[in-house]
């Protein structure tokens, strides 16, 4: 068992295409950002296990001794096919919550638990420890938060029980796991996502854990080789959504209306495959006309999206503002409501278009979130010397 300090990071994510689809066997591009997730994991012997959310008012803490007498044989080992909605019922009961929370303080409660009940299920006995998690990223925005926060606590949790080495060296300011740790972290990550969300695609958690850009299809992975420059306005709409909810009431339209959502799904597809050929032509020399076409897949993908019926109004209005600039946007993420992103052109000089009077649109969070071949230094998943200052953000007060 891990006897010292252990800090840990990842990054949230930008879905380019895909969105919903990809839930459904189809192929989405996302990327990491620069807006990263931090834990902090703290060994001690006091027989008790802590978990401290500041950025969300979370702060519990249990017995050891009280876990170590539960009934855990429901629990999965990390089979993404182990995690039943059952289980999540049988979780809310070994934490004392009512069985219609939903609300994302209960869940990533409910996340924590099952990780850590999971993976310590392997020592003798069950480590005692405090967790602390802040982040950069705003909860429920569609910037993969909670795949983040999944993310890390698989990596610390994983360390800290030695079911994986920490990689971090001598001298080194931050330490990554081999590709083979990598997988082991997101497949667990996965299983936190799944309590939170249900039946999430699995591609936030990925872009949280290898970091850079990816084309992602029911699991399988790959990086977008040489991405072009791309500059993106991010902008947060400030307006709350479960991410839950939109994909089941997907799903439901899908049932209810096969021989047209169908269709939409496979379009999206097809939107996300020309793209990935347009960023790849772009790496070589980007002409305006390659800007054109992504302008035009933003608008066709956007439409996609309002049929499905995870639009929002806040959306549609940052898009009427934004168009009314000259500049193409969508919704990212889960959609209604949360972030939208905005394609700049190279020349394009950086509009106060979120501050357009009337609209009540909110200055975007990043300003603007750089697509670039700089995105590889976006890495993911990474454990950090907890002396180096410059990967520590002010850890924000639990407000009660």
């Amino acid at each position: 068992m891990l006897s010292e300090v252990l800090l840990v990071s990842a990054p949230g994510k930008v879905i380019l295409h895909g969105e919903h689809a990809v839930v459904h066997g189809k192929v989405a591009l996302a990327v990491a950002l620069n807006l990263r997730t931090f834990l902090r994991l703290q060994p001690h012997s006091n027989g008790r296990v802590g978990l401290n959310l500041p950025n969300i008012g979370v702060r519990r803490a249990w017995d050891v001794a009280s876990l170590q007498l539960l009934d855990t044989s429901f629990l999965g080992h990390g089979d993404s096919a182990a995690l039943t909605a059952k289980h999540v019922e049988k979780l809310k009961e070994v934490a004392g919550f009512p069985k219609d929370c939903v609300d994302p303080e209960h869940l990533a409660v409910l996340a924590f638990l099952y990780l850590y009940l999971s993976i310590c299920q392997s020592q003798r006995a069950l480590p005692s420890l405090d967790i602390t998690v802040w982040s950069e990223l705003p909860t429920g925005a569609g910037l993969g938060s909670s795949a983040a926060y999944s993310v890390c606590l698989a990596a610390a949790l994983l360390t800290a029980c030695e079911e994986i080495p920490n990689p971090l060296k001598d001298g080194e300011a931050a330490g990554r796991w081999t590709e083979e740790n990598l997988e082991l972290i997101n497949k667990w990550a996965f299983q936190g996502e799944r309590v939170i969300h249900g039946n999430p695609s699995g591609v936030d958690n990925a872009v949280s854990t290898w970091g850079g850009a990816l084309r992602y299809q029911q699991g399988k992975i790959s990086s977008l080789k040489r991405p072009p420059v791309l500059k993106i306005l991010l902008i947060n709409t400030k307006v709350p959504r479960s991410t839950k909810v939109l994909v089941a009431n997907v799903r439901s339209r899908l049932l209810k209306f096969p021989e047209i959502v169908a269709p939409l799904l496979t379009s999206i597809d097809a939107i996300s495959l020309e793209c990935e050929r347009v960023l790849g032509e772009m790496a070589a020399a980007p002409t305006p006309e390659h800007y054109l076409t992504l302008e035009e897949l933003i608008d066709m993908n956007q439409h996609h999206l309002n049929a499905l019926g995870v639009g929002h109004a806040s959306l549609d209005q940052l898009c009427q503002v934004t168009t009314a600039h000259g500049l193409h946007s969508k919704l990212t993420g889960a959609g209604g409501g949360g972030c939208g992103i905005t394609l700049l052109r190279p020349d394009s000089r950086r509009r106060n278009v979120c501050r357009e009077p009337g609209t009540g649109l909110v200055p975007p969070i990043s300003l603007p979130a750089k697509l670039s071949t700089s995105l590889r230094n976006n890495q993911g998943i990474v454990t950090i010397y907890h002396h180096r200052h410059h990967y520590q953000p002010c850890i924000p007060a639990v407000t009660s």
